[in-house]
């Protein structure tokens, strides 16, 4: 039997994303910022997974005889570094557009990763050992409705990775008066409103079962762009895994 839960795409977002498909993958194109923020994301991922499943840190494939799913997986951009390193990849994502060009270029990069349109409810009642989640949540409807939509897909010792702006001073400076304005993200792409505190999402996951076991920030300085960091002020990442 399929999941079923609250919607909790926005249609507008879904149609802003969907406009920037097709660029996705250029790397100074309008998702140059992803491209920037991609490697601290996967080394971050990368010491989870290490830290849940014991693996050799040195090892290609740590993810292989694993499932992942990345939600809200835009073109794909972490979807095959995850491939890469073993899993059977699901993304999805609620621009069709946006599945189309992930799709495309999986296929031309020989990879074999799953791609769904739409709600997460897509998914059916699979579960996935590893779950993430990058800077999506600020975009959606109902971030408690979303979250217990990531709760749902989580296997029983699975691993979750979760990304998104704070809202603070800095991150609209930084992402909205700099960025967007001066064009190196697209106008339009953040309401600072809808950002959510670290403890705000703490407090989400706490309410569907979930704990949260590290907290990590995304920083950046001109001389070592987005690196990692002990400063949650820009934008942060948290590891969850099921409680008890």
């Amino acid at each position: 039997m399929a999941m079923t839960s609250k919607a909790t795409i926005d249609p507008r977002e879904a149609e802003h994303f969907g406009r920037l498909a097709a660029d996705w993958w250029n790397p100074r194109g309008s998702s140059a910022m992803l491209h920037r923020l991609n490697p601290p994301r996967l080394r971050h991922i990368r010491q989870a997974i290490d830290a849940q499943w014991g693996g050799d840190p040195h090892g290609f494939t740590p993810l292989a005889g694993k499932t992942a799913i990345d939600v809200g997986c835009g073109a794909g951009l972490l979807c095959e570094p995850l491939a890469r390193l073993g899993a059977r990849v699901t993304g999805v994502d609620a621009a069709p557009e946006n599945i189309g060009a992930a799709h495309a270029h999986a296929q031309a990069s020989g990879l074999a990763i799953d791609y769904v349109a739409g709600e997460l409810d897509g998914v059916g009642a699979r579960r996935f050992d590893l779950v993430t989640s990058m800077e999506v949540i600020e975009h959606v409807t109902d971030p408690a409705a979303f979250v217990a939509g990531l709760a749902r897909v989580i296997a029983p010792d699975g691993l979750m990775v979760v990304s998104t702006p704070n809202r603070t001073p800095l991150s609209r400076l930084a992402m909205i008066s700099i960025g967007e304005g001066t064009g190196m993200i697209p106008r339009g792409t953040h309401d600072h409103a809808k950002f959510l505190t670290p403890d705000e999402l703490t407090a989400l996951f706490e309410e569907v079962g979930l704990t949260v076991t590290d907290r990590r920030g995304l920083s950046f300085s001109p001389g070592a762009g987005f690196h990692l960091s002990d400063d949650l002020s820009l934008n942060y990442l948290l590891t969850v895994r099921r409680s008890g």
